[in-house]
């Protein structure tokens, strides 16, 4: 199977403007109700796990059992599965990571897809229905007050990263995987390609990872700034 998928095309620039268009429906339906914005919360949590469920049955049915590959390893599987706890339980271990981990890996996918199927195709459909999920929910819960990041929160959202990261690495040297791109880069473009070779995109890749959750940090310092 071939994609025919065009960075920045139609269909791309229409996934894009899809993911802000979900957070803000849901909010607007939400009423400023706590009761409707628990009841959306709760629907969406389910509607992440239920799709990705079916996700991973699409891919067992379609390419069987294929250790050590094909595993949800990657920074965006890790992402998506606490994206549906915070949205089940909101806990803060699962927020936090989610809102700062999720949102700048998600947008990173989102803008830069490493697809293999065709435009109009189930695959193309998820993996912009996943990523684009962690974006909307994150927002969604953040702009109705069900979470917020509290002090310290980037320090350990980045202990969450780095440690799944330090699981993956281990994974990844015992089986020759390349989960996480951490032993390559990936073949798409990619923004890894403008932070130089292995192992020094890393490196660089740490240091970004900080930059974006700093940026991300800003809206809540303001807030407690004014209150």
């Amino acid at each position: 199977m071939r994609t025919d998928f065009v960075l920045f095309g139609p269909a791309h620039l229409a996934y894009i403007a899809a993911i802000p268009l979900v957070a803000l429906l849901l909010i607007r339906a939400a009423h400023g109700s706590p009761q409707v914005a628990r009841r959306i919360r709760l629907a969406f949590g389910w509607f992440l796990l239920i799709n990705e469920l079916v996700w991973y049955a699409y891919k067992l049915a379609t390419e069987g059992v294929r250790f050590p590959e094909g595993l949800p390893l990657n920074l965006c599987d890790l992402s998506l599965w606490l994206s549906v706890f915070a949205l089940l339980t909101l806990h803060r271990w699962a927020c936090e990571p989610a809102w700062f981990a999720g949102i700048a890996g998600a947008a990173m996918a989102v803008l830069t897809p490493e697809l293999w199927a065709p435009t109009c195709s189930y695959p193309t459909a998820y993996f912009f229905t996943a990523h684009g999920g962690i974006i909307a929910a994150m927002i969604f819960l953040v702009v109705t007050h069900q979470t917020r990041p509290g002090p310290h929160a980037i320090w350990r959202a980045l202990l969450v990263l780095n440690g799944w990261a330090a699981f993956v690495a281990t994974f990844d040297t015992i089986f020759h995987t390349n989960y996480m791109f951490l032993c390559r880069k990936p073949v798409a473009a990619s923004l890894l390609d403008f932070l130089g070779p292995w192992p020094w995109y890393i490196l660089a890749g740490e240091l970004l990872a900080f930059l974006f959750f700093l940026l991300l940090a800003l809206p809540f310092r303001r807030r407690a700034v004014t209150e």
